[in-house]
């Protein structure tokens, strides 16, 4: 039930918070440009009406995570607390407004769903305590980041930063038994050793595979948020869970890259968003990726 409330508030991240950074860089330019013809053309006269006002963006309504109210798309109708219910609603009024009858799109349940399908994973793998909490932070982050670079290949640092403090934050109570019933042996807090070389290696092999392509190449073959990102994984999980993030993102991006492209005829320069597929092999070995990777270094331990 958790994961389907919060995931009903990712669905307004996903969508606000693109809109939001856009509004601000769209303010942040204007501004630039306002003190850039003021010291090329300094004022002689009393300001215009415009100037006098301020700027078109300063005028706008505000716009954030909280204001203003949910409303249909089509018909700007306010959506009801009972229009709001995660899944439900969508069910009952048949994926269509209440008002207008515009079709309300699949992804906002499929957000709720996966939300809550992922938390209740998280909760059973760990059971209750500081492991679970952990573990449901990084799925809540991970899927907000996901959706929003498929939709503007773009990981904003208003996630992917406070997601690398708070893993490196929670290491410090990693190996206190705060971990829940997996204990010491939880894959998530790690131990602030592992954490802080994780996000430093998670950050760097990313960077140096950037520059060493743009290098031969001369294009840049990814952003910096996918380094951020990696970052933010190797805080959690460690630096022994990064090649395996990286290979398993690796090649699944490759192959669903080069199916998605050849199915749209499109060209295998085309851009394709990198973070998704980090964020699902982030996932996936938060969630199975110790065992494996505790059996894989064991099989090089000598034994007594």
């Amino acid at each position: 039930m958790l994961g389907l409330v919060v995931g009903s508030f990712l669905n307004v991240v996903i969508y606000r918070l693109p809109v939001m950074l856009e509004r601000e860089w769209r303010q942040q330019c204007a501004e630039i440009a306002r003190n850039d013809a003021a010291a090329v053309a300094p004022q002689t006269g009393p300001p215009g009406p415009a100037e006098a006002h301020g700027s078109p963006q300063a005028a706008q309504e505000p716009f954030n995570l909280a204001v203003p109210r949910s409303a249909c798309p089509s018909c700007k109708a306010p959506i009801t607390a009972l229009q709001n219910i995660p899944v439900v609603s969508y069910l009952l009024l048949r994926g269509r407004c209440a008002r207008c009858g515009a079709a309300i799109s699949g992804r906002y349940p499929l957000v709720e769903a996966l939300t809550g399908v992922l938390s209740a994973a998280v909760a059973w793998k760990f059971g209750f305590g500081l492991a679970t909490l952990g573990g449901l932070i990084v799925t809540w982050f991970l899927i907000a980041l996901t959706f929003i670079d498929l939709d503007h290949q773009l990981l904003p640092d208003s996630l992917t930063l406070p997601l690398l403090w708070l893993g490196l934050l929670l290491s410090l109570w990693a190996g206190t038994g705060a971990g829940g019933s997996g204990g010491a042996t939880a894959a998530i807090p790690i131990d602030p050793r592992s954490s802080v070389i994780g996000a430093i290696a998670g950050y760097l092999s990313l960077w140096s595979v950037y520059h060493l392509f743009r290098l031969v190449t001369g294009k840049e073959g990814m952003g910096y948020g996918d380094f951020k990102l990696l970052a933010a994984l190797g805080a959690w999980m460690g630096w022994e869970m990064l090649i395996p993030i990286i290979l398993v993102a690796a090649v699944v991006g490759a192959v669903v890259g080069i199916i998605t492209l050849k199915s749209r005829g499109q060209s295998t320069a085309t851009p394709i968003a990198f973070g998704p597929f980090l964020a699902a092999a982030g996932w996936l070995m938060m969630m199975f990726g110790q065992p494996l990777v505790t059996g894989y270094l064991g099989m090089f331990t000598p034994r007594p």
